[in-house]
């Protein structure tokens, strides 16, 4: 069973995967950065001056007893933080089909040699 496992495991394409999803994980952390530190705040001062990140539609206050704790949270509809992640996502999904694209034009050169 050890012997099966480890034949699985080595398998080329298990590891091209593994090595995509660190790698999947590591380019959106570098768009999620760029995003949030440089386009963000760009867009929010062009708009409303504000860091989109903090728009909200407070459904309810938070409500505080005499020491100033929390009683109950502020309940509401953080739709900034929407907004930014959308942009991110849009943003994730086409540098990959511009990376997927430039693949495909290269593996049809490729093969395109292979066929002379």
């Amino acid at each position: 069973m050890i012997k099966e496992f480890k034949a699985f495991a080595m398998k080329g394409n298990l590891i091209d995967m593994a090595v995509a999803f660190v790698m999947g994980g590591s380019f959106g952390k570098v768009v999620s950065s760029f995003i949030d530190g440089m386009v963000m705040p760009i867009v929010g001062k062009l708009t409303t001056g504000v860091d989109f990140k903090s728009m909200k539609y407070v459904l309810s206050e938070a409500r505080f007893d005499a020491s100033g704790r929390i009683i109950a949270a502020e309940a509401s509809v953080k739709y900034g933080e929407f907004i930014t992640i959308f942009i991110d996502f849009i943003l994730v999904a086409f540098v990959m089909f511009l990376v997927v694209k430039a693949m495909n034009r290269a593996r049809q050169k490729q093969e395109t040699l292979r066929e002379k």
